[in-house]
């Protein structure tokens, strides 16, 4: 477990498959999830299991809790783990929407890069968001992550071509 002031991640049990299901298949995550289709209670089971050896599976998923009522409101992952390298990617999704806007996704953030560097010996950390969701931007941009480069009409939701914006953070052992 790695606990902050506010937030705790722990990593995913097969007891959170229910809650995964439930966001992962929620249409509103979709967009920055790039789902297209709905996961099967089958496949979460599947994404859990493999989790449990990240040499093996690259990515390692954490669910966010609240310290003070230990609820679940969201998770952070690390994906494309590369050791040889030293990096992998970031995603974060705080699926309890009246949970947001309240720090819980920078302090995730901050807890996973300590995890990255300090645990995983890696080096750097990336991630790329849709050029119009502004507030996962801000969250990134306040995290310390530097924006390193745009593909332009990239990605494409209902119709609607949208750039795609590389973000980086070197991870230094002042953090």
């Amino acid at each position: 477990m790695l606990k902050g002031k506010s937030i705790f991640l722990r990593v995913v049990e097969k007891e959170d498959a229910t809650t995964l299901f439930l966001w992962e298949n929620d249409p509103k995550n979709w967009k920055v999830s790039n789902t297209e289709v709905p996961f099967s209670m089958h496949a979460i089971h599947q994404l859990i299991e493999q989790q449990s050896n990240i040499r093996n599976s690259g990515e390692i998923r954490f669910m966010i809790c609240l310290n003070e009522s230990e609820i679940t409101i969201g998770t952070i992952d690390l994906f494309d783990i590369n050791f040889k390298h030293g990096y992998a990617s970031v995603g974060i999704i705080v699926a309890e929407e009246n949970e947001r806007r309240k720090g819980f996704a920078e302090e995730s953030i901050f807890l996973l890069a300590e995890y990255a560097r300090d645990i995983l010996e890696l080096a750097n950390l990336q991630c790329t968001i849709h050029a119009d969701n502004l507030a996962s931007i801000s969250l990134f941009e306040n995290c310390g992550f530097l924006k390193v480069g745009t593909r332009k009409d990239w990605l494409k939701f209902k119709g609607k071509r949208i750039d795609e914006i590389s973000y980086q953070l070197c991870l230094k052992k002042e953090m």
